[in-house]
């Protein structure tokens, strides 16, 4: 459990409480004053002593990393790799899979992340594949029932992504899980919005690929990301590119890793993989049920009071929320409600139609105002916040 006593040292501990309000944890969080220092500690350690010396100094640092990532969500450290961001190594392992030819199928749920959509369509449109949107239930969440009658063997992959960037709404990404499996159709999930949100357990999900980058509720640096490969899967991909980690030459051939890191560069940041793993520490430390639990509280009671304000209305789906909170304004884009609470130090997203494409255009949406909660956050600040959405409502009426 998180106590308000916690709540209060994290908040702390955290520079960027004291500067301003924050409710954009699910575009960017506000890193901890730990992350912060072990990305400049490590700067300054590449200056005095070389960055390729003082990587090998990190070496058995990195490597406790990577077994804290595993665990927080249920892998092993072979099963992962990292990256510099989420649609980085989403677009590697993507590309990784086997090649599409005509009459191919992709099946996404109506939430897909609009990278992803891009990426899929591209390639569908040079193989003459095609993308289907699975149906949803009557909450708005993809829909598993209908899904498995979707099911044929020109279905090629089943792309999910778990929490949608532009609402509340929780994906039955397990669900979804034991219809790929009992198909034998390859299972990709973005867990974006989940990573260091709600508890992730890999097996459970029955996913063969999760990606998600560190810099959301995880709370790590920008220009991070983890990769999850199932080990029974890693034979059924082909790395686009390789190098001189990720497939060494050996007798003039390519030999690829035959862990998770084959889709790892041996050109990385070490100082930004610090950062992170401070993160994964102190989510792990925390409990991420416990901040499940906080952010549920926290989120409900900003959902409350907004529906209580006459002029917004809150645009969340499903029946069991996330932290992201997302709602319009009658009568003002909500980029322009994003840049008056900035111009009152509250920080907030907009979510456009290339955010979510079939999600936005199925429930003719333009735009969204996100607040998008942390652990971090407080009825004080929730107060404020919608104090000040309720001001500009009014003045929209005028």
């Amino acid at each position: 459990m998180l106590t308000d006593a916690r709540v209060r040292s994290l908040r702390a501990d955290t520079p960027g409480c004291a500067e301003l309000i924050h409710f954009n944890h699910a575009g960017a969080s506000l890193s901890p004053r730990a992350v912060a220092e072990a990305v400049t500690r490590h700067l300054a350690l590449e200056g005095s002593r070389g960055p390729m010396e003082a990587a090998a100094l990190v070496a058995d640092r990195l490597s406790t990393i990577r077994l804290n990532a595993a665990s927080l969500i249920g892998a092993e450290p072979e099963d992962i790799a990292f990256g510099s961001s989420g649609s980085s190594v989403w677009g590697m392992v993507f590309a990784a899979l086997p090649p599409l030819r005509e009459g191919d199928r992709i099946l996404v749920g109506r939430h897909e992340w609009g990278g992803n959509v891009a990426t899929m369509q591209r390639a569908a449109s040079r193989s003459g594949a095609r993308i289907e949107v699975i149906p949803c239930r009557e909450d708005g969440s993809v829909d598993p029932d209908v899904l498995a009658h979707m099911i044929d063997d020109t279905v090629r992959l089943i792309s999910l992504t778990w929490l949608p960037a532009n609402g509340g709404l929780i994906n039955d990404a397990e669900a979804v899980g034991k219809i790929a499996n009992a198909a034998g159709i390859p299972y990709l999930v973005d867990a974006g919005q989940a990573l260091g949100q709600i508890p992730i357990d890999v097996a459970k999900i029955g996913c063969d690929m999760l990606k998600s980058a560190g810099r959301k509720h995880l709370r790590g640096p920008r220009g991070t990301a983890l990769l999850y490969i199932r080990p029974e899967f890693r034979h059924k991909l082909d790395p686009l590119f390789v190098d001189v980690s990720s497939g060494p030459l050996i007798n003039g051939m390519p030999l690829l890793r035959s862990d998770a890191r084959q889709f790892e560069m041996s050109e990385t940041s070490v100082a930004l993989l610090l950062g992170l793993g401070e993160a994964i520490s102190l989510a792990s430390e925390l409990g991420v049920a416990a901040i499940r639990d906080r952010i549920g509280v926290v989120s409900a009671s900003l959902r409350d009071r907004l529906r209580h304000v006459p002029g917004v209305e809150v645009r969340d789906l499903g029946s069991t929320y996330s932290g992201l909170v997302s709602f319009t304004v009658d009568g003002i884009l909500a980029s322009n409600v994003k840049s008056s609470l900035a111009e009152k130090g509250i920080n907030i997203g907009a979510n456009g139609v290339s955010y979510t494409p079939y999600d936005m255009t199925a429930r003719g949406l333009q735009e969204v105002a996100r607040a998008s909660v942390s652990y971090l956050n407080t009825e004080d600040e929730i107060v404020q916040l919608v104090e000040a959405v309720e001001a500009i409502a009014r003045m929209a009426k005028r």
